[in-house]
């Protein structure tokens, strides 16, 4: 980490300054692809170099954010805080291929969801080291660099917010419409029998639409290891959509 994350901030800082001093504003706003033109402009023959790199680049991102995302929600299903269908694995296939006419749009609606995401989280480590500052932590950062994050975020927030406004608003109501099912799934504990017989026969049909079941338990915790919510939610599974 004290190698790698100084060395790509290296990298790409000097790369934009690269690119504001060997083009004009006007072809900066004119470039579709900024390092492409800079390649054309400045390597001559040899410009297939930039678009190789960024390929390259956009293909680490892409394969840590794959990997984070889909983890994300299948931690939290097994932790109890997410429906349990989402605990689940395909028995045949593991990927899921979203096509779209506009990419663009879901960049944009994805993107400000993300980052705001981004800031809620380093504020929640301000948050916890606050309030519990004796728990033990594999890495340990001085709180400047949180707080520093956390006013370039605010502004960046802000920012997006005053060009965008439909688009982040679309992007907060879509991330919105979790709230009622959290308090109503994970967050509301003495719940009547009817609501939760109605959330299993759901998870139920999830499971037989998406044909999935709950990966095999390895290694040495074991089920011993899970949350309750996700012992509770495996027995009934097992029994009616085990068979797929």
């Amino acid at each position: 980490i004290f190698i790698s994350i100084p060395l790509v901030t290296f990298v790409y800082v000097f790369a934009n300054i690269a690119y504001v001093t060997a083009m004009s504003p006007q072809e900066l706003l004119a470039s579709n692809a900024v390092a492409v033109t800079f390649g054309e402009k400045l390597l001559g023959v040899m410009s297939w170099i930039m678009p190789i790199s960024v390929a390259l680049s956009t293909f680490g991102g892409v394969n840590g954010s794959l990997f984070t995302s889909s983890r994300l929600f299948f931690a939290g299903a097994r932790e109890g805080h997410l429906p349990s269908l989402l605990a689940m694995i395909h028995c045949l296939s593991t990927l899921l291929m979203l096509c779209t006419s506009d990419m663009y749009t879901l960049i944009n609606y994805v993107g400000f969801i993300n980052y705001l995401f981004y800031g809620v989280t380093v504020a929640g480590q301000i948050v916890l080291r606050i309030r519990q500052p004796d728990i033990h932590r594999p890495i340990k950062v001085s709180l400047l660099w949180p707080v520093i994050y956390l006013v370039f975020w605010a502004f960046l927030l802000i920012f997006s917010l005053y060009s965008e406004p439909v688009v982040c608003g679309i992007g907060l109501a879509i991330m919105l419409t979790g709230v009622p099912v959290y308090f109503l799934g994970v967050y509301w504990d003495n719940k009547p029998q009817c609501i939760n017989t109605f959330v299993d026969k759901m998870t139920y049909l999830g499971q037989k639409m998406c044909v999935v079941v709950y990966p095999a338990e390895t290694g040495s915790g074991g089920a011993a290891d899970e949350g309750e919510e996700m012992k509770e939610a495996r027995s009934p599974l097992s029994k009616e959509g085990g068979d797929c």
